[in-house]
């Protein structure tokens, strides 16, 4: 009896009952076999000196493969004509390749070009296409920065690779710069002084290269200095606020003005003579008595 059931024909269907669970325990082996496979070949790939940005990305891309492969067997396991359908497909493909999916296949090119010669990688703090932020993943079509206000921006790979790429973790050191302006009455000497201390002092500043106190520009009201500090990558941010802030505790104890913009306003009262000069209330009676004029009323009515 039982025998029978799996022999019939689902309506409207040339599918057995049979074929039907055949081709579902198909398409369970073959999901859980693809993630297998997968889970194997990211554990290899972690064993090798590959970066994790391309194992990501090579990653996603066999699932694809995979996936599409189960879903064809699945098909064919159910009588459907597979080796037309990919034929059709194909050329479907081909067809809307052609009228617009170019900038997809533009996409998936990047993205190669990205994750194998790696101008970002995964947890660096990047600036892409002027949008800055750090790199949480680059996939088959888009990569994806985290700002520090912990918004995600998707980025299409042809943009990451088609523009400039500013990079500001992947070296271990970077220089830290601090503008300044102090008064022209005060010393330069003295100033520079009290800032090259400041920073040979601070525990996070590198001595090698050295810090330096740059003068960058004689302003109108200010003689603007530059600290200039190399610290870790990691500690830039510290040792910039630290340095900002020591720098005016140190020139404010000294005695050094750190000037700021002002402007002095100078009002003169200007006194009319009687001697045939118009006030400004004469001025503005004759505008009336013009107007009046013109409408045709009678002057005397206005006093």
């Amino acid at each position: 009896m039982s025998y029978e059931i799996m022999k019939q024909v689902i309506p409207y269907t040339e599918i057995t009952v049979l074929r039907l669970i055949f081709a579902i325990i198909v398409l369970i082996m073959g999901l859980a076999l693809s993630k297998y496979i997968i889970h194997i070949f990211r554990r290899g790939m972690h064993k090798t000196k590959i970066p994790d940005l391309t194992i990501q990305f090579l990653t996603h891309f066999l699932s694809i493969l995979l996936y599409v492969i189960v879903i064809l067997i699945f098909l064919k396991s159910l009588n459907f004509d597979v080796d037309s359908y990919i034929v059709g497909v194909s050329a479907a493909i081909g067809i809307v390749l052609g009228l617009g999916l170019q900038d997809t296949f533009t996409n998936l090119t990047a993205g190669v070009c990205v994750a194998s010669i790696r101008p970002i990688d995964m947890g660096e703090t990047v600036t892409v296409n002027g949008q800055t932020g750090k790199v949480k993943s680059v996939g088959i079509m888009s990569t994806e920065l985290l700002t520090p206000d912990n918004q995600l921006i998707t980025i299409p790979n042809k943009l990451v690779w088609g523009s400039f790429i500013v990079n500001m973790t992947r070296m271990p050191t970077r220089r830290v710069s601090v503008d300044i302006g102090i008064s022209y009455s005060s010393s330069l000497e003295k100033a520079t002084g009290i800032a090259l201390n400041l920073m040979k002092t601070h525990p996070l500043v590198l001595q090698e290269p050295e810090p330096a106190v740059v003068t960058t520009e004689l302003a109108n009201s200010s003689i603007n200095l530059q600290l200039r500090a190399w610290a870790k990558t990691g500690e830039i941010g510290t040792v910039k606020n630290d340095l900002i802030a020591g720098i005016f505790d140190a020139y404010t104890k000294e005695g050094i003005e750190i000037p700021f913009p002002q402007m002095d306003i100078n009002i003169k009262e200007i006194k009319l003579k009687e001697s045939g000069k118009r006030t400004i209330e004469q001025d503005m009676m004759i505008q009336e008595e013009e107007m009046v004029l013109e409408e045709g009323r009678d002057v005397e009515g206005l006093y």
